[in-house]
């Protein structure tokens, strides 16, 4: 059976403390690449496939709009979004099947209550039941709707790794991670789940960033970047880690599930972290810090970041300890 890295190849990179007891380890894996895609920084197996997950959702918007899509400003965010089902969001996906001429009721991803409190309590107290358009993935599903019917392409089947959506999906990943894809699964959502290395991720995320500055570029991986950082509420919601890295420190910053980040710096670093146990609870200190170290982003800019979204170990109402950086790295930072 196909599998990714293995324990004994991880390296361990976040604990948690405790009251001063290291409480909980958190292993993986993590690669830097810079601008000419050459891996600087490896911490366990940045080789053997994962997979990438939510992480793709930028390249899966960029598939999208080379399809004919003409998605535009916090509509391109949404395409490459984990969002948290905001009225916002909702309304924003909602806007994107109008125009594509279709509805939720089309949309193949599952119903979800939204993460956003506010809007989730709003639709409890009306009566309203679970939307499609809250599902973190309703802004990629949209967009890969409005391609088919740009195209004339048939759309109750646009999940199919068959189908010409999917196909140039696969395209744009393998162009922009410089690899054939290992394997395809299904994803939570429903879409086609590509594997591939960290090194491939961060040489796509690396790509990413430099493109609103490379006159070479497809000029929709230009627009991809540039909408994330214009509109970083749209990608993840006010006050969400991906958003607020975005904000404060214009880096490209996308998660996936099962403990994956990729990011990208304004002059093409790149890091791409898999937690091998699933949890994404170190994964943006453990990105952050490992593009620190290259000289990407200041160090003095991670400290105000980080206090906004590392999560607090409490005892009871009071902050006890913190997740932090492991043996490993703490090494690596030292040479």
């Amino acid at each position: 059976m196909p599998e990714t890295f293995s324990s004994a190849a991880a390296e361990e990179l976040i604990v948690v403390d405790r009251n001063g007891f290291v409480e909980s380890r958190h292993s993986g894996s993590a690669v830097v690449v810079n601008a000419a895609g050459e891996t600087v920084i490896v911490l366990g197996d940045g080789l053997t496939p994962i997979f990438p997950r939510s992480s793709l959702k930028p390249f899966q918007a960029i598939a999208s709009m080379q399809l004919g899509v003409p998605l535009r400003g916090a509509e391109v965010a949404l395409a490459c979004a984990s969002h948290v089902g905001s009225g916002e969001h909702m309304d924003l996906a909602a806007t994107i099947l109008h125009k594509a001429g279709l509805s939720q009721d089309d949309l193949r991803c599952p119903a979800a209550w939204p993460r956003d409190e506010a809007t989730r309590n709003e639709l409890v107290r009306s009566g309203a039941p679970a939307s499609k358009l809250a599902f973190n993935c309703s802004g990629k599903h949209a967009a890969f709707l409005w391609a088919c019917t740009e195209n004339g392409w048939d759309t109750a089947s646009y999940l199919d790794p068959s189908h010409p959506v999917q196909q140039r999906v696969v395209e744009v990943i393998e162009e922009y991670s410089g690899e054939e894809l290992a394997f395809l699964a299904v994803d939570g959502c429903g879409a086609p789940a590509p594997a591939l290395s960290l090194a491939g991720l961060a040489r796509a995320f690396s790509k990413l960033a430099l493109a609103p500055g490379n006159k070479g570029a497809d000029a929709r991986a230009a627009t991809v970047a540039t909408a994330m950082l214009d509109y970083p509420w749209a990608v993840h919601g006010h006050g969400q880690e991906n958003t607020v890295v975005m904000e404060d420190l214009g880096v490209l910053a996308k998660l996936g599930a099962e403990g994956v980040i990729g990011m990208a710096a304004p002059d093409g670093t790149a890091v791409a972290v898999k937690m091998l146990d699933g949890n994404t609870r170190g994964t943006t200190l453990l990105g952050l810090t490992l593009l620190a170290q290259t000289g990407a982003i200041p160090v003095e800019a991670l400290a105000s970041v980080l206090a906004k979204v590392l999560p607090p170990v409490m005892g009871g109402s009071v902050k006890v300890g913190s997740v932090r950086l492991a043996a490993p790295v703490l090494a690596l930072l030292d040479r």
